[in-house]
Parts: structure tokens; sequence; C-alpha cells
């Protein structure tokens, strides 16, 4: 303005003066801009600078926090060291009212739309809308974690419990092997024996002559013959009876039964209905230990009475109840091998010995082994 002035009034000294004027006045603006701008500058670096901080410092806390035992205590542990904050785990749904002027976050620890506790943070200069997505952040990766925990403990759980189930069928497995080859050496195989030696007998008498003799040596031969069959087909019925297969469980323990009563004269109280509803698995098992429970009570007496009884317990599981009458204590190797059996079916077997003679055998089984 000055300039134009002097060249309006045909000053040159004027003219020169307005002009200097100008130009000093554009380098001051000039300068203000540049250091404007290099502050603002300046100001995002060391934003994006923090920024970064933060963010290798949030990556290292998760680091720490997989894997560790205590997912969520490691997760307050570190949120209190991010923000510079103190840092309290609450029970799910659990909202405490903040003190006058306090500074306090909570936030929700969620998987699957399901609350597994909240993170609660306070301290003294407030919150920004950065603090809470970071601490969203670092909320939502910790539960993961825990959820990821809580899947590999139960993971390694059924892991050991399969184990252990599978070294209970292979100890069961040699424990049937053993007890068959037993049965098959103590009784059909010295049967067989026998009456190998009455035929030799025979042929002997009937080479000398002797044929009356001979004739009742090979009759006495052909008893035992006889009997031995009785004795293999017994040992099929009970390894798998035909009639579990075809009949159902009540009918098959009604025909083992029956054979003991009419055998030993034994009075007999059944109530196994319930079983019906048990996996086929189950019942073939479940037979097996009735089976040998009753025959324990039979070379103990035999017993005058016998009651087998089978209800559905409270809780959804079912409990088999074998009684008796017999004198005398059951062995404790019998005893084992009803325990071994009842845990192939992660069952609970208990037995009750009365002073004044006769045993009580219960089995129960949690409800997840009856299911179908």
């Amino acid at each position: 303005m000055l300039a134009v002035v002097g060249l309006a009034l045909g000053s040159s000294a004027l003219t020169i003066v307005g002009l200097a004027l100008a130009i000093a006045l554009a380098g001051i603006v000039a300068a203000y801009l540049i250091v404007t701008e290099r502050r603002r500058h300046e100001a995002a670096e060391e934003e994006l600078t923090s920024e970064a901080r933060f963010l290798e410092s949030l990556v290292e806390t998760m680091g720490s926090i997989a894997g560790n035992a205590d997912v969520l205590e490691r997760t307050r542990q570190e949120a209190e060291r991010l923000f510079e904050a103190r840092a309290r785990l609450l029970a799910p749904g659990e909202r405490p009212r903040p003190a006058p002027a306090e500074n306090a976050i909570v936030i929700p620890l969620r998987a699957h739309d399901e609350e597994v506790g909240a993170l609660r943070l306070t301290r003294d200069r407030p919150f920004d809308r950065d603090d809470v997505v970071r601490a969203t952040v670092l909320a939502d990766f910790a539960t993961r974690e825990h959820e990821n925990a809580q899947l590999l403990a139960e993971a390694q759980l059924r892991e050991v419990e399969r184990t252990r189930l599978s070294n209970q069928i292979i100890t069961a497995e040699q424990d049937e092997r053993r007890r068959l080859a037993n049965e098959l050496h103590d009784g059909a195989v010295q049967s067989l024996s026998g009456v190998a030696l009455l035929l030799d007998a025979g042929l002997n008498s009937i080479e000398e002559g002797r044929r009356d003799e001979a004739r009742q040596i090979i009759g006495r031969a052909l008893e035992r013959h006889r009997a031995t069959i009785g004795q293999l087909r017994s040992l099929s019925f009970n390894l798998e009876p035909v009639v579990l297969r075809d009949q159902g469980f009540a009918p098959a323990v009604r025909a083992l039964t029956d054979q003991i009563e009419l055998a030993h004269n034994v009075q007999v109280d059944l109530d196994v209905d319930t079983a019906e509803q048990l996996a086929e698995k189950t019942q073939a098992a479940l037979y097996q230990i009735i089976r040998e429970a009753i025959n324990q009570a039979v070379r103990r007496g035999p017993p005058e009475t016998l009651s087998v009884t089978i209800r559905q317990t409270q809780d959804g599981g079912v409990e088999t109840s074998i009684s008796d009458d017999a004198p005398g204590e059951r062995r404790r190797r019998s005893l084992e091998e009803l325990e071994e059996r009842a845990r192939t079916l992660n069952g609970n077997l208990k037995v009750d010995q009365r002073p004044s003679g006769g045993t009580t055998v219960r089995v129960v089984l949690p409800p997840y082994a009856t299911a179908r």
C-alpha cells in the first residue's frame, strides 16, 4: 500500500520503502507458516512414535498372555502396566459404581456372546477414546486365549481319560482271556483227557476179549463226553447268550436265574426291566457282572434266596443290586474281578457283606455311561 501511494505521488523513496516493508512482511508470514508446519509435523511424528511404542508393548503383552496358566490374571497385570492404571477383574455381570470424580472404564470379557468376566481400569487422568479401543482389543485377545486354554485343558483331560479307559479295556480283555483259559483247562480239557483215557481202556478191553467191561467203560466215556459238551455249551451261553442278543436283557437274566433256580432250588426275585433302556454293549457287560456275582454266591452256598434289581437313580444313572443269603464271605480276588468289570463301564462297585451271612453287590453307572 505504501508503495502504491509513493507511485501516486511520484516519490521513489516512498515507493522503495513500501516495497521493502511488503517483502519483509511476506518473509515474516512465510517463516511463521514454516515454523507452524514444522511443529505440526513434529507433533504428528511424536504421536505416531507413541502409537508405535504402544502397539509394540501391546504385542509383547499378547505374547506374555498367550500360553499363561492364568490368562485373565496375567491380562489384569499387563493392563495395569499398559494403561498406567489400577486394574481389577470383575465377576460376570458385576458392575460396581464409580466413586465421585473417579476415572474408570469397564471392558467386558466375552466369548461367544457369553460374559466370562470384566476388566475394570481406574486412574487419575481420564481415559480417552483410544484407550477404550486399545483396552477392548486387549480384552478380546485375552478372552480368546482364555477359551483356548480351557479347550486345551479339557482336551488333555479327555486324553488322560481315554488312555485310562484304553488301559482298562486291555486289562479286562487279558483277564477275560485268562479266565476262559482257566475254565477250558480245568473243565473241558480235563474232561476230554478223561474221555481219552476211558476210550484207551475200552479199546484195551476189546482187544483182550472183555466185551462187557469194554461196554461199561465206553458207556462212562460217552456220559463224560456228553457232560463236556454241556460244559462247553454253558460256557458259550455265558460268554454271549443267544437270548440276550435275540430277545433282550430281561429274558437273558431270567434264563440265567431259571437255571440256578432249578439246579440249586433257589428262590429268585427279579426286577430288571429298567436295563432295557441301556445300550447293547452296556447290557452285555452288565449281564456278565450279574452272572459272575450269582456264580460266586452259588459257589459259597448255594443261597436259599437271590434277588437282582435294576433301577434308575435320581441323577439319571442306573444302579444294579445283586443280593443273596449264601453263607461265607466272598474272596478278595472274586471282588476284584467284579470291580474290574464295573470299571470298564465307568461304574462304581460297592459290596455289603452281612455278619449274619449273605452279600449285596451294588453297581452304579453314571448317566453318561447309560446313554445309547
